[in-house]
């Protein structure tokens, strides 16, 4: 009996009680995601490249305060604002927004409130003459007149194009005939429906930035215009007096009484009006004309009075979840983890019989225990990677999958257990110490079996952002919690029953009795199975080509809608080509089960390029009004994000590899190493062929469900070779492949019931999960299946690939001995 079984029962009364606090009540204490309330985030890069190397350093914090400031005046609440580790990126969660205020909130953030005073060229009015006179018009523009005087017109709605467009075709601009260090602005003026556009020469070189501005408000001009104040504070008070004394007529760059030099105001790379500068201006007050409508003027001065940005800053991602699909998700994914956790429960108490009830004791231990796991898992990532939080995770989508899936994974540790102290029994060991030896004889494997998986949620973590860290961190936090649960307090149970009470067997079910089954005699056979089902899915993931990736590793857009009539698929797919989108990925998504009014929910989901988001998103609803359709999810990923997220994604599964590879290597040896990554490479292959093959696209949540195949195909492995490791010490009279085929045998219950409680939770997953997740819970669901079988044939006959050595010599010692044994019963036949 444990000495210090009093102090580990307060211990985990003490814990239970503090993870307790983390979350009651729920309602005030638990953070929802924007996937599970619904809302938008945006992740926002800071344009360096307008600075100079002392100034990129602060660069992202200056900005970071100043989207900070930006929000609260917004007022929006539980927003949520932190910079991405080691990059110039900030993400901006707005929670609850919906897609009617999309559009504003993208104004607002991206807006930078870049502020600029710049000279217009001297010769300005030469310049414009010469290009009207050449009938020379930029690209989208025409000339035409306005109160007799030559202006450009717009050919086409610049409002039909996204926001990166407009970017591209201000860039082309700015070279339009320009002067060496001069850009080529337009100045919009006029009314709407009736905007003119003067055009202006301005020089590169800034006199003055908005960073010395104190004050913005609104105002009106006489005719009731609306027009933005400026007030500079004393540093740009003085700059600003200097520049107008100078260019007013008769000063120092302006000698002429009769000259005349404008003082182009520039905001985020739009020239918004350029004043003529009659006289030195003292008082450190302008203004900002343009064709502003009164809800543009206060737009602008809120974000000039919440603080001038350094840089520009971009939009680069947007993922836009409607707040209806962020409460069913919730509804579903508690679903989900109610019925997975009582049909485990169930399952464990039919099988292990009294054993099952301190399982699912353990299992409801590691339920409460997983809040107090997250938190101290979410700091310790934090101080090795530089993300982490303060507080009690954010809960998201993945997270909530996490969670369903520890529930499958937390009954492993027991069932190890179970199974030491059933061979203990079997040789005849009274039963304390059959709960002793077994738990001995177990310790080893569990530990090498989580800490493989923790080290493919650790990587998951540092190469991974948002929800997808969400997951690592519970999917990290139930093995942590389940391994104290199973270690140490199940162990006091079990002692508490052998040494308290009268019980002296612990009865339990079993699927297979003493199997005895030749795996590894059917090796060859299992081998090229596996190669022609990888070469299939293979080729036909070659073959389909893009369409195998999201958005989210090829940028672009996604967008999911909800729809009253289900137009046919061509007809979409025309209506798009018809509009100017091509290469759409189109795919109706069916759900499994009924939601509340006892419908069978059905998605539509498109797909197309970067830069045709906008367009799509008008077009649908134009070409089939009595679809009705209604976008629940939106995703925007920049083509340089896309290649960033898929660079992120092979280096997590390759550093996952890397750091599994040197485990076993110290653990074990070289070849169980490689018999794991081969094993790994062959799980991770076969998932991504047959998810692809059924139409599904590989996104971060898939690379996330990769990373978790991963670990737990290492798990799988690693409990067989342990077993090896541990049979090759004892028994010295078989070959080294019997050893090994005895130990799968050995092993062959384990495995089958930690598979089958993980694919019950999964499978809860999978039919309730709904959206990302369903495709999150079909990859797990194939990748289990493929971990089960290469754990049997695919792991141990690699290792015995990599020593042939060993079995020869076993091999020619068994014949040696048989000659002699032949021998000696020759020689006593003959007496």
């Amino acid at each position: 009996m444990d000495k210090n079984a009093v102090w580990k029962w307060l211990l985990l009364a003490g814990l239970l009680a503090w993870s307790m606090v983390l979350v009651y009540p729920v309602s005030e204490k638990v953070r929802l995601g924007l996937d599970l309330q619904g809302g938008i985030s945006f992740l926002l890069e800071v344009q360096t490249e307008e600075l100079d190397e002392e100034a990129i350093r602060d660069a992202r914090d200056r900005a970071l305060e100043v989207i900070r400031n930006r929000v609260d005046l917004m007022g929006t609440e539980e927003t949520i604002i932190y910079p991405e580790p080691r990059s110039n990126r900030i993400v901006v969660q707005i929670p609850g927004l919906d897609t009617a205020n999309r559009d504003w909130a993208v104004r607002t953030l991206e807006s930078a409130a870049f502020l600029e005073f710049r000279m217009v060229h001297e010769d300005n009015a030469r310049l414009v003459r010469r290009l009207f006179d050449e009938g020379r018009a930029p690209d989208g523009y025409r000339i035409g007149t306005r109160d007799g005087r030559s202006v450009f017109l717009r050919t086409d709605d610049v409002d039909r194009v996204d926001r990166h467009t407009q970017r591209e075709v201000l860039d082309r601009q700015r070279t339009f005939h320009a002067p060496p260090g001069y850009d080529f602005m337009l100045m919009r003026r006029g009314d709407e429906g009736a905007f003119f556009y003067e055009p202006y020469y301005v020089n590169r070189r800034r006199e003055l930035t908005g960073e010395n501005l104190s004050h913005a408000g609104v105002d009106y001009q006489q005719f009731g215009q609306p027009i933005v104040t400026l007030r500079f504070d004393s540093e740009g008070t003085r700059r600003f007096q200097r520049v107008t004394a100078d260019h007013a007529p008769g000063g120092a760059r302006n000698p002429q009484m009769d000259g005349q030099r404008f003082l182009a105001i520039v905001l985020d790379g739009v020239l918004h009006s350029a004043p003529f500068i009659r006289t030195a201006i003292y008082g450190g007050e302008a203004i900002i004309e343009g064709s502003f409508t009164l809800a543009e003027a206060r737009d602008l001065s809120l974000v000039l009075r919440a603080g001038s940005l350094p840089a520009p800053l971009q939009v680069i991602e947007e993922r836009n979840v409607d707040p209806t699909l962020g409460r069913e998700s919730v509804r579903s994914g508690m679903r989900a983890i109610i019925l997975g956790g009582v049909l485990v429960l169930v399952f464990m108490l039919g099988y292990y019989l009294f054993a099952g009830v301190i399982a699912n004791l353990a299992l409801i231990l590691d339920i409460l225990l997983l809040p107090l796991g997250m938190l101290i898992v979410s700091g310790f990532f934090g101080l090795i990677t530089g993300g982490g939080g303060d507080g009690l995770p954010t809960l998201t989508l993945p997270g909530i999958a996490g969670i369903v899936l520890t529930i499958g994974i937390a009954v492993d540790a027991n069932v190890l257990i179970f199974e030491r102290i059933r061979e203990e029994q079997k040789i005849g060991k009274r039963l304390a110490s059959a709960i002793e030896a077994g738990y001995e004889k177990v310790f080893s494997t569990i530990m090498d079996a989580n800490v493989t998986t923790l080290i493919t949620a650790v990587i998951l973590f540092w190469q991974g952002s948002g929800p997808i860290r969400g997951f690592a961190i519970t999917l990290s936090a139930g093995i942590v919690v389940s391994m104290f649960i199973a270690l140490v307090i199940t162990r006091l149970m079990f002692e508490l029953v052998a040494y308290k009470t009268k019980v002296t067997h612990i009865k339990m079910f079993s699927i297979l009795n003493e199997p005895n089954i030749d795996f590894l005699g059917k090796r060859k056979f299992a081998a090229a199975v596996s190669v022609a089902l990888i070469l299939v899915t293979s080729v036909l993931f070659v073959m389909r080509g893009q369409d195998n990736f999201g958005v989210d590793f090829t940028g672009g857009t996604s967008l999911v809608y909800r729809f009253d009539d289900r137009p046919g698929q061509d007809e979409i797919r025309n209506a798009l080509l018809s509009g100017g989108v091509s290469d759409a990925f189109i795919q109706f998504q069916r759900e499994l089960v009924p939601d509340d009014t006892g419908v069978i929910p059905e998605f539509l989901q498109v797909k197309v390029p970067d830069g045709d988001g906008e367009l799509a998103k008008r077009i649908l609803p134009e070409a089939f009004p009595e679809a009705a359709f209604f976008i629940l999810q939106e995703d925007t990923v920049g083509a340089q994000v896309g290649q960033d997220l898929r660079r992120k994604g092979i280096m997590a599964v390759l550093w996952a590899l890397v750091g599994i590879i040197i485990y076993i290597s110290l653990r074990f040896e070289f070849a169980f190493a490689i018999g794991a990554i081969v094993a790994v490479a062959h799980d991770v292959l076969i998932t991504i062929g047959v998810f692809t093959l059924l139409g599904n696209q590989l996104s971060l949540p898939i690379v996330a469900a990769l990373l978790t195949i991963v670990g737990y195909s290492v798990n799988d492995t690693i409990v067989v070779f342990d077993r090896i490791r541990e049979d090759l010490g004892l028994i010295k009279d078989k070959s080294y492949s019997q050893i090994a085929n005895l130990s799968i045998n050995q092993t062959l219950n384990r495995t089958l019931l930690t598979s089958i409680t993980t694919l019950i939770t999964v499978t809860m997953l999978l039919i309730f999960g709904g959206g990302a997740i369903k495709d999150f819970a079909l990859a797990l669901f194939i990748g289990i299946l493929v971990g089960t079988y290469s754990s049997i044939f695919v792991a141990t006959p690699v290792v015995l690939f990599w020593h042939p050595d060993k079995e020869k010599n076993i091999k020619k010692l068994e014949e040696t001995d048989d000659g002699k044994s032949g021998g000696k019963s020759k020689k006593k036949r003959t007496k």
